[in-house]
């Protein structure tokens, strides 16, 4: 997928967990990610990440470090 889908999508995952009580909402958006991006999306947000992660969320940048 295009580095911007990911970005957008991965993005949109936090924007939803950032609103809901409970956990911490990088804890939220790591479960998520593993649970249903498959290993290709997810090695390709590490590898983004590792690039500098232009334009992720902060919330997604710390739940990458779960993944």
């Amino acid at each position: 997928m295009s580095p911007e889908k990911m970005v957008h999508m991965a993005n949109q995952i936090a924007t939803f967990f950032k609103t809901q009580p409970g956990a911490e909402a990088s804890d939220k958006v790591a479960e998520h990610i593993r649970d249903f991006w498959e290993p290709r999306m997810r090695a390709q947000l590490r590898g983004y990440v590792g690039q500098g992660g232009s334009g992720l969320d902060p919330v997604v940048l710390k739940a990458s470090e779960l993944i």
